[in-house]
């Protein structure tokens, strides 16, 4: 071997060390990021929210709320509701994540309906109507759920999945932002107080929301408030409120994060009057 060969013999293993380790430092990097994703609340939104939800928006020309009804109409059970949380849950865990209740926290939601069995619900935040839906299947003969969301093209999905699910005579989807609707609903809904209210949409908007419903005599002594993602991406000042004003008993249910082990939770408030 000339010392050209040689010369090129040492060129081609150094490409092929320098790739190697490119390769491992690269194949380190995606596990690192795949568990951060998986255990980190922060990083689970940052990856789910604004780099994957983005990119298949962009591929598939549709939104998440309508890939996600795609699903449902053709691997769901129309008619059935429980078929219908459980193939939602199936999309989430399996295909794309979404930022619904999901099924961990939505095992709190359910004990906490049957122990409340309330006649009035309002749910502020539908999003694809998983948690109506959810909270709607265990609803009585003659009760009612009004979900407010301020997002027309959420709604309009919600609408198709609370059908779809067998649950619009019972469900009332309202599209307007709480602060525009919340004052309206004594007048426009003929109900007097909420059993029941289910906080699940912009964070910042718990503790103000929370003050209006009270500003508007809306809860009745022994309405509970149930509040979710008070962990992630958390809710601090909502959480002061409610574990510190006489108005409020709140009890905390600790949970994960919809569909990863991201740390996460429920908030339970009864209102005193």
């Amino acid at each position: 071997m000339d010392h050209s060969d040689f010369q090129e013999a040492q060129d081609i293993g150094t490409m092929l060390f320098v790739a190697t380790a490119v390769l491992g430092a690269l194949t380190l990097v995606f596990l690192l990021v795949r568990h951060w994703v998986r255990t980190d609340g922060k990083w689970a939104l940052w990856w789910h929210d604004d780099v994957y939800e983005r990119f298949q928006d962009f591929v598939t020309g549709r939104t998440r709320p309508e890939r996600l009804l795609q699903y449902l109409q053709k691997h769901g059970t129309r008619g059935d509701a429980n078929n219908a949380v459980d193939t939602i849950d199936r999309f989430c865990g399996t295909v794309e994540w979404a930022m619904n209740v999901g099924g961990e926290k939505g095992k709190i939601v359910d004990k906490v309906m049957q122990e409340t069995n309330p006649h009035t619900i309002l749910e502020l935040g539908t999003y694809c109507g998983y948690s109506a839906v959810r909270m709607g299947r265990l609803l009585g003969p003659g009760s009612r759920l009004i979900t407010l969301e301020m997002n027309p093209g959420y709604a309009k999905v919600a609408k198709q999945v609370i059908a779809f699910a067998g649950l619009d005579q019972q469900v009332e989807v309202l599209v307007g932002s709480t602060t525009e609707l919340i004052p309206q609903l004594k007048k426009k809904l003929d109900i007097d107080t909420f059993d029941m209210i289910f906080l699940d949409h912009w964070k910042q908007s718990y503790l103000p929301d929370t003050k209006l419903l009270e500003e508007c005599g809306l809860l009745r002594k022994g309405t509970v408030l149930l509040a979710d993602n008070v962990i992630c991406p958390g809710t601090p000042d909502y959480l002061q409120y409610v574990r510190n004003s006489p108005k409020y008993v709140s009890q905390h249910f600790p949970s994960v994060l919809e569909y990863t082990s991201a740390p996460d939770g429920l908030e339970k408030s009864v209102y005193q009057g």
